[in-house]
């Protein structure tokens, strides 16, 4: 299906845990207060593993759901570890580079693949694991500021991934699934 042809439905990834989170929400709103952002900033804190596709209407949900409760895969421990960029576009908390996100992502692109051909599209970039604090709408210039207060921000943090959360597009936000 041509991702393009509707809004997207569904996204996979890992929420972040209560503690980690509420640091991370105090980052959001001073980019809100500071920059006026607001994009992406109604989705609770997560790790996209499996970024935005579009469902055919077919399948419900809920199907998607039972493949996602299906997947096995060793828990393992994050590190989050201060803040980065992609490039003018995204601030983002660093999510340190293993492994075993590869094998997460891997594992979910083929499992959800196997079941519902032609919904997922691959992407053949490098994966970077990280937790967006704001994106497309930081003003121009504002990064590199935005960036030095945020390091000023003493963020060590580790949590274990052990499961998979299914968010769905729904009223205008983006609504849990919890597996």
């Amino acid at each position: 299906m041509n991702n393009n042809a509707r809004s997207y439905t569904h996204f996979i990834g890992v929420l972040v845990p209560e503690d980690i989170s509420l640091i991370l929400e105090d980052c959001r709103s001073y980019m809100r207060s500071r920059y006026g952002c607001r994009s992406g900033q109604r989705t609770p804190l997560h790790v996209t593993i499996i970024p935005p596709f579009v469902l055919n209407p077919s399948y419900s949900t809920e199907d998607l759901s039972e493949v996602l409760n299906s997947i096995y895969f060793k828990e393992f421990t994050a590190h989050v570890e201060s803040f980065g960029s992609f490039g003018e576009r995204t601030l983002y908390a660093r999510v340190i580079e293993d492994k075993s996100w590869d094998e997460l992502r891997n594992t979910v692109f083929h499992s959800v693949s196997r079941v519902f051909p032609d919904t997922l599209k691959k992407d053949h970039r490098a994966f970077h694991p990280h937790i967006t604090i704001a994106n497309r709408d930081i003003p121009n210039g504002a990064l590199y500021e935005a960036l030095m207060r945020l390091n000023g921000v003493p963020l060590s943090e580790v949590f274990t991934v052990k499961k998979l959360t299914l968010f769905e597009f729904r009223n205008g936000r983006w609504e849990q699934h919890f597996n």
